[in-house]
């Protein structure tokens, strides 16, 4: 059966093709919690950036553990807190190289040196920036940034379905490393859709043992296309 196509000519079809082409097409890159990191998932992002013809990028948080510093126990024989983050710092690198221009909603593990200094009574002028610690000088780090109406941001107060229905907004999450989704709710007046994004954490590294008896991850990735489209992309491992 053919397939059919929008019937469109002359300028009716130049200005929906401009359209198609200009619209905002997010990569949204998981949860990395470097330098814990699949190694072959940066690839695998930029594989799908390519795939899907991306003109933007989001990191949906949690870029560094800081294990060494954890709110959970620490492994005592782990790296110690200056080998932790030069070496995250390092990984880091690769993503820098590649998606020089960023988005970066904050995750609770990017927080967590900051929380300390807090608790410690150490004012913010004494406390240098992310992009000044991690190299990243184009990143722009915030808490939520929206989109074509879409939200994106870290999503430690829940899940992303819950986020959208409370909301009444399109929702996209990471955090939750064992999830990775899209789901849809449709009303009288509204239409908005609730996605996980899964993560790219190596599991089998020692700063994740306190999940080691809970679910494996879903390394996975996803594109926000105008708005309207969400595609899941997980990773064959």
């Amino acid at each position: 059966m053919n397939e059919r196509r929008p019937r469109l000519r002359g300028n009716r079809l130049a200005s929906y093709e401009r359209l198609v082409r200009d619209e905002r097409r997010i990569l949204v890159i998981g949860d990395l919690h470097e330098p814990f990191c699949l190694d072959d998932y940066l690839g695998f992002c930029v594989e799908t950036y390519r795939e899907h013809n991306c003109n933007q990028v989001i990191f949906i948080g949690d870029l560094i553990d800081s294990h060494h510093s954890s709110f959970h126990e620490t492994d005592p024989d782990g790296l110690g807190g200056k080998d932790e983050l030069e070496l995250a710092i390092d990984r880091l690198q690769r993503w820098v190289d590649v998606f020089p221009v960023a988005d970066v909603t904050i995750g609770n593990h990017d927080r967590i040196i900051s929380r300390k200094a807090f608790s410690g009574g150490i004012p913010k002028a004494w406390i240098k920036t992310f992009n000044e610690v991690l190299g990243a000088p184009d990143w722009t780090f915030c808490d939520r940034v929206v989109y074509d109406n879409v939200q994106f941001l870290h999503g430690e107060g829940g899940t992303a379905r819950s986020k959208a229905k409370s909301d009444m907004q399109s929702s996209v999450q990471g955090h939750l490393h064992t999830q990775c989704y899209t789901e849809w709710f449709v009303g009288q007046n509204f239409k908005v859709f609730g996605t996980q994004i899964g993560c790219g954490i190596d599991f089998d590294r020692y700063a994740f043992n306190y999940a080691k008896r809970g679910k494996k991850p879903a390394i996975g990735c996803a594109v926000v296309i105008g708005g309207h489209t969400v595609i899941n992309k997980l990773m064959n491992l």
